[in-house]
């Protein structure tokens, strides 16, 4: 079977945004309408990206007049593709995050707080934040949240200074999450919150985390980690990491991250959101191209070949 080609995954990423177009409230609002131009915009920025080319102005300037659009986007494709691919789509739903390290020096924390840029220190990245990862230990940078399928199909992502919580974001995603009639979301510790299990509970969506930090001694504590540990729930948490972590790993090289901290090549958070939500963008581009020409799911390698 012929692989895709060049024109093959720009014809498709055009009619993603056309249908998207079509289908977005703003576009029937009153006033500046989306454009042919605007559509070759977002392309083009999806190939610089690839290329790990940032230094076009003209992205910025048009991700700051439209801020809901990167990260809109991508939550749009993630249900357009639920039709597509049995791997798109699923009422189990997965939740983490990674950190990515801030392009330049590092800020030290006691600096930060004061203030204070030690001299000599340039090409600083002040927005940047610390938080610490087992796999990466502590990163000055940021973050993304992502939510996925069981097959790591990205479905929405949030980006935010590193030390922004996990609880924070997955508050924030509540409510769409809650909306889109899943039936669980299965996320690691930092998101366990006994309330937050009950208020996901009123919503008719199970939030499935390890409860390390539970106590067995509460009557609903241990109730939670008697529940967690079915067979059923044990299972979910075993496919988490499959289904989110090899997605980090693809966005990293989409976007040029280099390096176990996956240090960025752009700074500041509003270029840094616009960099994460185009490298989400490409993974699912890739993956529904991949499933149409019958290629392995995580293929990018191909992509990357064809494009740059």
């Amino acid at each position: 079977m012929p692989k895709p080609t060049f024109p093959d995954y720009i014809a498709i990423l055009r009619q993603l945004f056309r249908d998207y177009q079509s289908s977005c409230p703003e576009s029937k609002r009153p006033g500046r309408p989306y454009t042919y131009a605007q559509e070759s915009l977002v392309v083009f920025f999806a190939v610089m990206t690839l290329k790990h080319n940032y230094q076009a102005k003209a992205q910025h300037r048009w991700l700051q007049e439209h801020p809901d659009q990167r990260q809109a986007f991508v939550a749009w494709i993630g249900d357009w593709a639920e039709d597509l691919d049995e791997s798109f789509r699923g009422k189990d739903r997965f939740e983490d995050k990674s950190l990515f390290k801030a392009l330049g020096p590092v800020w030290h924390q006691k600096d930060r707080k004061a203030g204070r840029i030690p001299n000599g220190l340039r090409n600083l990245d002040k927005e940047a934040t610390w938080s610490k990862s087992e796999y990466q230990g502590w990163v000055y940078g940021y973050a993304g949240h992502w939510t996925t399928t069981p097959a790591g199909f990205p479905r929405a992502v949030e980006v935010e200074t590193a030390c922004v919580s996990e609880a924070e974001v997955i508050d924030r995603k509540a409510e769409a999450l809650w909306e889109a009639g899943i039936h669980t979301l299965t996320a690691d510790n930092a998101y366990c919150n006994l309330a937050r299990v009950r208020t996901w509970a009123e919503h008719g969506v199970v939030l499935i985390t390890p409860a390390l930090k539970v106590s067995v001694y509460s009557p609903q504590g241990g109730s939670y980690k008697e529940f967690v540990g079915q067979a059923e729930n044990v299972a979910l948490l075993r496919v988490r990491k499959t289904a989110t972590e090899p997605l980090f790993d693809l966005i990293a090289k989409l976007i040029g991250a280099g390096g176990q901290q996956k240090q960025l090549l752009v700074q500041g958070l509003a270029r840094v959101r616009t960099c994460l939500a185009v490298g989400t963008l490409l993974a699912q581009v890739a993956m529904i191209v991949n499933s149409i020409w019958g290629m392995p799911l995580h293929n990018i390698s191909h992509m990357m070949a064809v494009i740059t």
